[in-house]
């Protein structure tokens, strides 16, 4: 999604939060790096009636705007696309891809989507849903699962079209694939959406923009 014409369809505080990237100038030399380690890339909180998304370093248990930080995927994270058709979309077979991986590897950054500081009971049936709304970058980007026989189940796929939506459930903690199909900077746009118990009223967080750095 190189296009920064493309950001004339976003809506305004969208396009403002990736306006931001794409400028020559930015504080992102000022960015908290994350490389490694276990971190919830995506954290989710209700407090005061609003749904919050934040990341948090769980090695060292520290909190951060998503604004704040820079995630890297270092060049070990390299690998080559699988010559299984299921595996089509993150390129053609053989083809170099990044992978932050579902299970952890010391080496590298092992990426969470953390609910526990949502309580249950919250929301109707302890669902949230959380929407990738935007990637902007050098190629594409999905966040997979891989089950024991090796089959992925594709969560987002930059490539197929945006939004998507993955669902997720209150006080809970997930792992997936996170993987970028070139080299260099990615900023990627997530809300996060569920119907109060209590009143049946919908309420959605704040586009939360979170940048990557992927090296080669």
């Amino acid at each position: 999604m190189r296009t920064s014409a493309r950001l004339a369809l976003l809506p305004l505080a969208v396009a403002a939060l990736l306006g931001a990237v794409v400028a020559p100038a930015t504080a992102s030399s000022t960015a908290v790096v994350l490389d490694s380690g276990h971190v919830d890339v995506i954290g989710i909180a209700f407090e005061d009636g609003k749904l919050d998304i934040h990341v948090h370093d769980e090695t060292n248990d520290v909190e951060y705007a998503p604004s704040d930080v820079k995630i890297v995927a270092k060049s070990a994270a390299r690998t080559t696309v699988p010559a299984d058709p299921a595996y089509s979309f993150l390129g053609t077979a053989g083809s170099p891809v990044w992978v932050l991986p579902e299970v952890e590897d010391p080496a590298l950054l092992w990426p969470g989507i953390g609910t526990e500081e949502v309580e249950p009971g919250v929301f109707v049936d302890d669902a949230l849903s959380l929407r990738f709304e935007w990637v902007y970058g050098p190629a594409g980007f999905s966040v997979f699962t891989t089950d024991a026989f090796g089959a992925p189940t594709v969560l987002v796929d930059s490539g197929n079209g945006l939004p998507d939506t993955v669902a997720v459930t209150a006080a809970n903690h997930q792992h997936a694939s996170w993987a970028f199909e070139a080299a260099g900077a990615y900023a990627v746009v997530v809300r996060v959406s569920g119907v109060l118990a209590a009143t049946g009223q919908k309420v959605t967080s704040a586009p939360a923009l979170y940048r990557f750095k992927v090296n080669a």
